[in-house]
């Protein structure tokens, strides 16, 4: 593993009424990882807000990024905060929503297809590239016929509530241990079924 700078981009929709959306499950993770960090996010040109610090004592040096754009645009400013920072593609991990994953499941990867989510679609078009780390928290799928953008834009359930600080936990424990140890250690303590 190299030891330059990490972007680590959380997925989600910009405004309060958004918030406690599926699809916003990146930002939570990103208020959590800033919270170790001992930060707070400040506007940046880049079109996302930004922290900037360390993974603890002597951890690689971490550029949080929460877009301030609609989800669907998500790759000007992933990639313009790329660019600022000069980070490679190699060292960005993308925290975002993934229906097909059940609630409480995360999973993570490097490079593949987007799924058809089309925050993650839009940064691997800025980016040139579909060959960054992942890490996929998962919201499961909507209940019958239900479309599948309402089911994002709606708020966890009072269930999934109780449950959710302990998944942003640990999509956020799998963001440190990708930057620590690369993605085959953190996949073999996250990928339990």
């Amino acid at each position: 593993m190299s030891d330059g700078t990490w972007l680590v981009a959380g997925l989600g929709n910009p405004g309060s009424g958004y918030a406690g959306n599926r699809h916003n499950i990146g930002q939570m993770v990103l208020d959590e990882l800033a919270n170790r960090i001992g930060s707070k996010f400040k506007t940046h040109s880049s079109r996302a807000q930004v922290v900037e610090g360390r993974m603890g004592v002597g951890g690689p040096r971490i550029v949080l990024a929460k877009p301030m754009v609609f989800m669907n645009l998500s790759g000007g400013p992933v990639a313009n905060a790329a660019k600022f920072y000069g980070i490679d593609v190699d060292h960005l991990i993308v925290v975002h929503d993934e229906i097909d994953i059940p609630f409480d499941t995360i999973k993570l990867k490097r490079g593949g297809g987007e799924g058809g989510h089309n925050g993650l679609r839009d940064i691997s078009k800025a980016m040139g590239s579909k060959d960054y780390l992942r890490v996929r928290a998962g919201v499961g799928r909507p209940p019958g016929r239900m479309d599948t953008a309402k089911w994002v834009l709606q708020d966890f359930s009072k269930t999934e509530k109780q449950d959710l600080p302990f998944l942003i936990d640990n999509c956020a424990d799998a963001v440190e241990l990708l930057m620590s140890s690369g993605l085959e250690a953190a996949q073999s303590k996250f990928h339990t079924n």
